[in-house]
């Protein structure tokens, strides 16, 4: 099997050595070349075309923001950030002009996640792209796509507000994601308004220390209101609850969020299943689930709980994904409703969450 190729790019001799140790543990992994700063990555992305590249932020001559939109835009490749969780916000600015992931510098007992997900990020086709307002350019999102599920192919029936809703007793959105999440997210939160009419709960794999700016940098770009999610908060239309990684999201009694205590043998944080599952059981037909881009299958149980409870559930197309995994293992599941490129889900959204909410009403097909 053919090494992957990595370029280590950091302003500190010895951040850049335990990387290369780290990387060279295993023999699947090739550290081809070093950078500095920025402009010598740059160059070394041209001259050693690596598979991949491990980016620090802070640098001098160029930082790492700036590199990784040249990078970007001249010769694309995947980017890992190995950020101080103390610059968590370029972080997410990186993740804004490029980078597939942002997490914490490793230390010397993580070589072995380490180099697990620079294989995992290395084979993940990147396209050249310029900024635009903050997001991601992407090509033209691909024409509609129907899937419809057993419990869809008579048409959408919505229920009645049922009780165990609590005090919202509308529609309540979960949205699910892993990697390409963020630059899914940045895309699919601003094309909604502020007086959209239920509340929006996510779940987004990510590095311990870095939701609070990705909740910060969403809040940014959106109209509606972007923030990390308290243990019992009564969730309300409009508002955006973000997970963070040291708990799991949960909507729990009386329309309030429920954060569980993760074990450190959780492979997924926070977790898409127990967030959509929690929807599935509270709100049964007015729960409405959708699973984005993203590695591994967290997310596949949930949406199919949601759908076998009669609610509503939309997964990413092939197409517009980063990675076409933990969608294509809900769509396999027969969970999925809707299949639809990411610039339609918005639309989609706004159309179920403004549609009567008693079935007799109802004459959507």
């Amino acid at each position: 099997m053919r090494q992957v190729r990595v370029l280590i790019v950091d302003d500190s001799r010895s951040a850049r050595s335990l990387i290369r140790a780290l990387l060279e543990s295993t023999e699947e992994i090739e550290v081809c070349g070093e950078a500095s700063n920025g402009r010598e990555a740059v160059a070394l992305n041209l001259s050693l075309c690596p598979d991949i590249i491990t980016m620090d932020l802070r640098m001098p001559e160029m930082d790492g923001i700036h590199a990784i939109a040249s990078i970007m835009a001249q010769r694309a490749v995947p980017i890992l950030v190995l950020s101080d969780v103390a610059d968590a916000h370029n972080a997410m600015a990186a993740v804004a002009c490029g980078a597939l992931e942002a997490a914490p510098k490793p230390t010397l007992d993580e070589g072995a996640s380490l180099a697990k997900r620079v294989r995992m990020l290395a084979r993940i086709p990147v396209i050249r792209h310029i900024r635009h307002g903050g997001t991601l350019a992407r090509p033209d999102p691909t024409p509609l796509s129907i899937m419809p599920s057993t419990s869809a192919a008579s048409g959408f029936e919505p229920s009645d507000r049922i009780a165990s809703a609590g005090a919202w007793g509308g529609r309540v959105v979960a949205i699910v994601s892993s990697t390409g999440g963020p630059q899914a997210l940045a895309r699919l939160l601003p094309a909604l308004p502020a007086n959209f009419p239920a509340p929006i709960l996510i779940a987004q794999h990510i590095s311990d220390g870095f939701a609070a700016a990705m909740a910060d940098w969403l809040d940014e770009l959106c109209a509606l209101r972007v923030a990390i999610a308290c243990d019992d908060e009564p969730i309300v239309p409009g508002r955006v609850y973000l997970a963070d990684a040291s708990t799991h999201m949960t909507l729990g009694a009386g329309g309030r969020i429920r954060l569980v205590q993760r074990a450190e043998t959780d492979i997924y944080r926070p977790s898409c299943d127990r967030l959509l599952t929690s929807l599935a059981e509270r709100c049964g037909r007015d729960a409405i689930g959708v699973i984005l881009t993203g590695m591994g299958r967290d997310g596949a149980l949930g949406i199919s709980n949601i759908a076998q409870a009669g609610g509503l559930t939309i997964a990413q197309d092939e197409a517009s994904s980063v990675i076409y995994g933990m969608n294509r293992e809900a769509i396999l599941a027969g969970g999925v409703q809707w299949i639809l490129p990411l610039d339609l889900i918005a639309g989609e959204l706004m159309m179920l969450t403004r549609a009567p909410m008693h079935a007799e009403d109802s004459s959507r097909a």
